[in-house]
């Protein structure tokens, strides 16, 4: 009986790469609170629903345009409702088709907007909070002003960048990871 035998034929050493020097790279598991998660998604409801209620509580007092600091916090708050809730309808549609907002463009007019928003929101609730402390305790005139309307606004602006925080932050770590 002929039996054959194996042929051996020799193999080139595959190109020494970069995966091959560092490992593979791993990409990091999406985090509940980063885009295209449903913990995203509640960040982004909850910043536009307290940014709203600011809003709302502004608009309607009657006085609200007798200092510019209160005029500047509907306008930030309105702004940072506009792009929590587009970008809420962003994370629904990523979380309808299954997809995974991390591409690196994305992430990062993601975190510029976030930045940007939350920078003018929290300025903002700062100078209503001093213009509410002006009004209320040196001067003394909360029985002619809306001292707890505008505060309530100013509360409620703070709480939306309380919520907008986490989404800056996982943003940012989602970009530095990159």
């Amino acid at each position: 009986m002929n039996v054959s035998r194996p042929a051996v034929h020799p193999v080139e050493a595959p190109p020494v790469t970069e995966a091959a020097v560092h490992g593979p790279r791993v990409r990091m598991k999406d985090v509940q609170g980063m885009p295209g998660t449903k913990g995203g998604l509640f960040l982004r409801l909850s910043q536009f629903s307290f940014a709203i209620i600011s809003v709302s509580v502004m608009a309607t007092t009657s006085d609200f345009r007798s200092a510019t600091a209160f005029s500047y916090l509907v306008l930030a708050v309105g702004l940072q409702s506009l792009w929590s809730l587009t970008l809420a309808f962003v994370d629904i549609y990523a979380l309808l088709v299954k997809r995974s907002l991390r591409n690196h463009k994305a992430i990062r007019l993601f975190t510029i907007g976030d930045g940007i928003t939350s920078t003018l929101t929290f300025a903002a609730a700062c100078a209503s909070a001093g213009i509410t402390v002006l009004i209320g305790n040196d001067l003394n005139k909360c029985a002619f002003n809306h001292c707890t309307r505008f505060e309530t606004a100013t509360a409620m602006a703070f709480i939306s960048w309380f919520a907008m925080s986490p989404s800056f932050l996982m943003n940012f770590w989602s970009l530095a990871s990159q």
